[in-house]
């Protein structure tokens, strides 16, 4: 008779319980670290949600002021009565405001700056300003460092050029009537010694030698007369510039030419130093001419025979600078003071009039006299005049 037996329990089964406990306890801290950590994510998606929402709103509000800004500057912009132009980096015209538009019409955008200013505006003989049509403009340009083209800022300066020379006009005027005192005895002295040897002309009995001597004498106090006169009117009109390109070099020889033979006349060296750099000046040849000669002149009758005279022309950037140098006695300072002064002369047959023309026809070009002496030293006048528009200031290429 069989029997049934129980198979037998291995003898690791204790052994595989106690790992599977033990995978069980990892799996369960595991599953507690994702939890944890999974809390955690959740908490710091809602913080950073939160952050988000902050930042949104503070862009939001950004945008919103710089909208604002837009506007206002828009809406100053088209206020300002002032021309705005905005070019790009090849020198086209991007935008523009009202006033610029006023200016120079509403086709602007996409033409080349150049051709704008070929068409609408004139060079003057102040760096920066324009013509445009009856009226004058100043131009002021700024780069844009961020887009790489420029701004340029237009104004419209007609009114104030014509109160400039209005005020020019009026101190002449008040110049002239503070002198006039001086000026009635400017008159007087060459026309009684005109009308004394013209008398001597009628007498009976005068000589022919004579008589030509008293006819020559009568004929150069008439001249003086005449010369006066004409310094008189130059300076209460004031010169008119007009639009001549003068090559500076050619000013420079022209007034050498002339004074080279009286400079001998009087026993003085004269030398001319040429350093304009092909320089050009836009105004009055005639009036420049004339400035420059009343300085030689000057300078001729400061100087004792043996002395130099030395006329030179520099370029200087966008400056042009002509000096006239001695080497006379120099200027007390106590005259310095007033050397410039209508009718102050320290010349016994002077008009006083000379470089206050001379000034007169530097500042109506744009530019200044200076003087340089140390008594005893000599003196030099320096008229610095700024070069034509063409040469200098905003190029047409913008």
């Amino acid at each position: 008779m069989s029997t049934s037996q129980t198979p037998p329990i291995p003898l690791d089964s204790d052994a595989k319980a106690a790992e599977l406990q033990r995978a069980f306890a990892m799996f369960n801290q595991v599953s507690a670290e994702l939890t944890q950590a999974y809390e955690a994510l959740q908490g710091r998606v809602a913080s950073l949600t939160e952050e988000l929402a902050i930042a949104n709103g503070e862009l939001r509000r950004q945008y919103q002021e710089k909208e604002a800004l837009s506007e206002r500057l828009s809406s100053l912009l088209d206020a300002l009565p002032a021309g705005v132009v905005l070019l790009d980096q090849l020198a086209m015209v991007t935008a523009f405001n009202p006033a610029a538009m006023t200016m120079f019409g509403s086709d602007m955008v996409g033409r080349h700056w150049g051709d704008v200013v070929r068409q609408h505006l004139e060079p003057t003989l102040t760096v920066g300003e324009w013509l445009l049509g009856e009226g004058r403009v100043s131009i002021a340009e700024s780069v844009l460092a961020s887009a790489g083209g420029k701004i340029l800022l237009i104004h419209d300066v007609t009114a104030a050029h014509r109160m400039k020379a209005e005020l020019e006009r009026n101190h002449r005027l008040a110049a002239m009537g503070e002198m006039a005192a001086s000026l009635a005895h400017q008159l007087r002295t060459p026309l009684a010694a005109a009308l004394l040897y013209t008398s001597n002309l009628g007498q009976a009995g005068v000589p022919d030698e004579a008589r030509a001597r008293f006819s020559e004498k009568a004929s150069g106090q008439l001249r003086r007369l005449e010369r006066l006169i004409q310094d008189v009117l130059l300076f209460a009109r004031g010169e008119s510039i007009g639009r001549d390109i003068i090559p500076a070099s050619d000013l420079l020889l022209e007034a050498a030419q002339t004074v080279e033979p009286l400079m001998r006349e009087h026993g003085l060296e004269f030398a001319t130093v040429d350093a304009c750099e092909g320089a050009k000046i836009v105004g009055s040849r005639k009036a420049l001419f004339g400035g420059l000669i009343n300085l030689l002149e000057n300078a001729m009758q400061a100087t004792p025979a043996g002395g130099k005279i030395c006329l030179s022309g520099k370029r200087s950037g966008d400056l042009l600078a002509i000096g006239v140098r001695d080497s006379g006695p120099g200027i007390a300072r106590e005259t310095q003071v007033r050397i410039f002064e209508p009718f102050f002369t320290t010349k016994g047959q002077g008009t006083g009039l000379g470089l206050a023309i001379a000034l007169g026809v530097a500042r109506a070009h744009g530019g200044t006299i200076e003087l340089f002496s140390e008594p005893g030293d000599g003196a030099e006048f320096v008229i610095s005049l700024p070069l034509g528009s063409a040469e200098s200031g905003i190029e047409e290429n913008g």
